[in-house]
């Protein structure tokens, strides 16, 4: 119960930042928590990662590209 107000109030909190472009940064941080999430399972709880988890961690590395380095206009 703690722990999901605790996560609740960090999602919350995070909205607040005043930084232009801090959405995109956010989503970088989301990426790489993907991909961090897939080494973490593989290196700490010994679970192999299958094809689809490595095809989907790259389709995250792939968007979060896309929206940080993408040309604006």
């Amino acid at each position: 119960m703690i722990g999901g107000i605790i996560l609740v109030l960090y999602g919350i909190i995070l909205t607040l930042q005043k930084f232009p472009s801090f959405g995109r940064v956010y989503a970088a941080y989301g990426g790489v928590f993907i991909i961090l999430s897939v080494l973490w399972g593989w290196g700490v709880d010994k679970k192999t990662p299958d094809t689809y988890d490595w095809i989907g961690a790259a389709i995250c590395l792939i968007g979060v590209s896309i929206m940080l380095w993408g040309p604006r206009h």
